[in-house]
């Protein structure tokens, strides 16, 4: 039986798919699908939503196969998106008909614990503890805090880029009222959040929102994983980056070289986000991570 693992993330934007074993990582691919389009207002899973995620399903299931990774072991996480839905019941149908696996709900515990895992064990710098990991996702944002050990405590809070960007950003650019509408709910969600930011020594991020965000503050000419992974990033450099972010059109961000396009209706909410979480931090830096949920997962499968 090959010793090759596969983990596969379901979130409300993206899915993601690492096959890995002895030697590395072989396959690391991520598909905007944008699962939980609408999901905040009806409820439901959209046809349209659900076709776009079964068609990279598809393209899983060959990279799969051509990698012999057989169904027992693969473990696929869905995450907000379809924790909200009334219809779960046809997006677990379909992920059983192309992967032969039964996809896990997760509870938001749960994402959050992945996420650290994938996040510390990754870092190449030894860091000061505690640490926090920061996962802004579409649907959700999850917060960890913990130490060499593992986490101490972590929230799973509803606010993520999709879904307040659905909520309340209809402007192009959005208005102030509608950027104070987003804060607002981001300060409800951290009111009531039992992780403390200001407990951190250490702030680290990881995901597409803060990835990305990298991307930009770095200037990159074109997404590049390798600089951004292990970046190094001022808290004043992102907040002065969310911002540019908020005040430019749609178009304006499309023509950014390092921004994914499935990304630039959404960067401006979960940059709020990301911005809201440093600023109760207290932190002068933000460490980025490209190792994330998909490598807890991974590790799960490997231990």
């Amino acid at each position: 039986m090959t010793e090759l693992v596969a983990a596969i993330d379901c979130g409300t934007n993206t899915v993601k798919l690492l096959v890995t074993g002895p030697g590395g990582e072989r396959v690391r691919e991520m598909r905007m699908v944008r699962l939980g389009e609408g999901v905040d207002r009806t409820g439901r899973l959209s046809d349209e939503a659900l076709a776009r995620t079964f068609a990279a399903l598809d393209e899983y299931a060959a990279l799969l196969h051509a990698h012999g990774v057989p169904p027992q072991r693969v473990r696929f996480c869905a995450t907000s998106a379809s924790r909200d839905a009334a219809n779960a019941d046809v997006f677990t149908a379909g992920v059983r008909e192309r992967l032969g696996v039964q996809p896990e709900v997760v509870t938001g515990a749960e994402e959050a614990a992945l996420a650290y895992g994938g996040a510390v064990a990754h870092l190449r710098a030894a860091p000061a503890y505690p640490v926090l990991v920061v996962d802004v996702g579409g649907g959700s944002t999850e917060l960890v805090l913990g130490g060499p050990d593992g986490p101490t405590v972590a929230h799973s809070m509803d606010i993520g880029s999709v879904r307040l960007h659905e909520r309340h950003l209809h402007g192009d650019p959005p208005t102030p009222a509608e950027v104070a509408a987003v804060l607002a709910d981001v300060d409800r969600a951290l009111d009531g959040c039992p992780v403390d930011p200001a407990a951190a020594a250490t702030v680290v991020g990881v995901a597409g929102t803060v990835t990305t965000l990298a991307a930009g503050v770095l200037g990159l000419a074109a997404y590049d994983r390798a600089a951004i992974d292990q970046a190094v990033l001022t808290t004043a450099d992102v907040q002065d980056l969310v911002d540019r972010l908020v005040a430019m059109p749609r178009a304006a961000r499309l023509a950014l070289p390092w921004l994914h396009p499935g990304r630039a209706d959404v960067i401006d909410a979960g940059g709020l986000i990301l911005g809201r979480v440093l600023e109760r931090s207290g932190a002068t830096s933000l460490v980025v991570s490209e190792s994330d949920i998909l490598d807890g997962i991974a590790a799960s499968l490997q231990g």
